[in-house]
C-alpha cells in the first residue's frame, strides 16, 4: 500500500497518509478541515529479490570474487583446448570406420 502526500489549500499543512490504491483521495485537512490536494510523490526505490530478476545486481562481494576466479579459470582451459590441429597426432587406423 502506498503512502500519499497531501497539502491543504488554505493553511498549507502538508501531511502523508498510508492508503490503499482503491481508497478515495482525502478531501479535508486534519488541522483546519479545509480542502486538500494530493501531491505528486517521488516514489520509493524498489529492490526486487528472488529468482527471475537480474542475477548480477545486488550480489555479495564473495560471489563476485568467485565469479572472477571461475572466469579466469575458464580462459586458461580455453587456451589449452584451442591448440592448433598440427599438435594433435591422429592415428589413421583408429579413425577409419568399418561396416
Amino acid at each position: 500500500m502506498p503512502t500519499y502526500e497531501y497539502q491543504c489549500k488554505k493553511c498549507g499543512h502538508t501531511f502523508e497518509k498510508f492508503q490503499s490504491m482503491n481508497d478515495l483521495p482525502l478531501r479535508r485537512c486534519p488541522k483546519c478541515r479545509s480542502g486538500v490536494k494530493r501531491l505528486i510523490g517521488a516514489g520509493a526505490g524498489l529492490l526486487f529479490k528472488g529468482t527471475g530478476f537480474y542475477s548480477t545486481d545486488y550480489r555479495s562481494s564473495g560471489y563476485k570474487e568467485s565469479a572472477k576466479k571461475e572466469a579466469s579459470d575458464s580462459t586458461v582451459d580455453k587456451k589449452q583446448v584451442d591448440k592448433p590441429a598440427s599438435d594433435k597426432k591422429v592415428n589413421k587406423k583408429e579413425t577409419t570406420l568399418t561396416k
